[in-house]
């Protein structure tokens, strides 16, 4: 595995837990939550569109190309606007810590679901004792930091 794949997975958990707090204070500058989640939602979509304009090598599918695209496959939108909109009504009271360690700890278990399931076109990776290890201890220190 590439050193630099794990790197950025690793700033991904970082931005994850700055991304509450930005989108917690722009949530109390417009008092609005969800005034401030489609806010965060179209500045991400501006920089996609840039990113789009200077990288883009794909082409373009046509839109009766994307009319035959089952609805399922758009559902990435949905739990994207879920976890920031939840994020912004949840994150001062529980705190950062606590939800991101619950946060971890609902993407490990889904995570390992699916491998063992092969859903959603992944390759199988069978649950084993030491992936079974990993997750309870994933939880038991989701316990103690909840714990306070």
């Amino acid at each position: 595995m590439h050193w630099i794949f794990l790197f950025l997975a690793f700033l991904i958990g970082i931005s994850n837990a700055v991304q509450s707090g930005v989108n917690v204070q722009l949530r109390e500058s417009l008092n609005n939550p969800i005034l401030a989640a489609l806010t965060s939602f179209f500045v991400g979509f501006v920089i996609l569109l840039i990113a789009f304009a200077c990288f883009n090598q794909n082409p373009i599918p046509s839109l009766s190309d994307i009319r035959q695209i089952s609805w399922t496959r758009f559902m990435g939108g949905v739990l994207g606007a879920f976890y920031v909109l939840t994020v912004i009504f949840i994150v001062r009271n529980i705190g950062p810590a606590n939800m991101i360690c619950l946060v971890v700890a609902g993407q490990m278990i889904a995570a390992i679901t699916i491998d063992h399931f092969g859903f959603q076109g992944f390759a199988v990776h069978q649950i084993t004792l030491p992936r079974i290890a990993g997750a309870v201890l994933l939880v038991a220190g989701v316990y103690l930091i909840l714990k306070n």
